[in-house]
C-alpha cells in the first residue's frame, strides 16, 4: 500500500506561516503593552466606562429588567442579517443557477419581503 500524496501540503504553508505570523503578533502585542505603557493609575481610570450616565453601585429597580422591545430587535436583526447570508452563495452563482436559480431568490425575497412587511405593520420596527 502507497502512503497518501503529501506533495500538495506544501501549498499551505504560507496560510500557516501567516497564521503564526498573527498569533505571535496579538501575544508580543498583549504581553508588550502592559511593560512599556504609561502605569499611573487614579480612581476615574479604574472606574467602570458605561456610556451617558455615571455607574451605581446599586441595582436598578425592579431587578434591572430590560424591556421586551430590546430582544425582539435584536431577534428582528439576526432574522434579517441572516437572510443576507443566504443571499450570498446565490450572488457568487446566479450565473450557474440561470432561470430557476432567478425564480428561487425572487421567491426568498418576496418571502423575507413580506415578513419584513408584516413586522413593519405590526409596530415591530417603532421605538415609542
Amino acid at each position: 500500500m502507497r502512503p497518501p500524496d503529501v506533495s500538495n501540503l506544501g501549498l499551505y504553508l504560507p496560510l500557516v506561516v501567516m497564521f503564526a505570523l498573527a498569533a505571535a503578533f496579538a501575544i508580543f502585542s498583549a504581553l508588550l503593552g502592559p511593560l512599556v505603557g504609561p502605569s499611573r493609575y487614579n480612581r476615574a481610570k479604574l472606574a467602570a466606562y458605561e456610556c451617558g450616565i455615571e455607574p451605581s453601585p446599586q441595582p436598578v429597580v425592579g431587578g434591572g429588567r430590560v424591556p421586551v422591545a430590546y430582544y425582539l430587535t435584536a431577534m428582528l436583526f439576526i432574522l434579517f442579517d441572516i437572510e443576507m447570508v443566504f443571499l450570498y452563495p446565490f450572488a457568487v452563482s446566479a450565473d450557474i443557477l440561470g432561470l430557476f436559480g432567478l425564480v428561487e431568490i425572487f421567491l426568498f425575497i418576496a418571502t423575507v419581503g413580506f415578513a419584513y412587511a408584516y413586522v413593519w405593520r405590526r409596530g415591530g420596527l417603532d421605538w415609542n
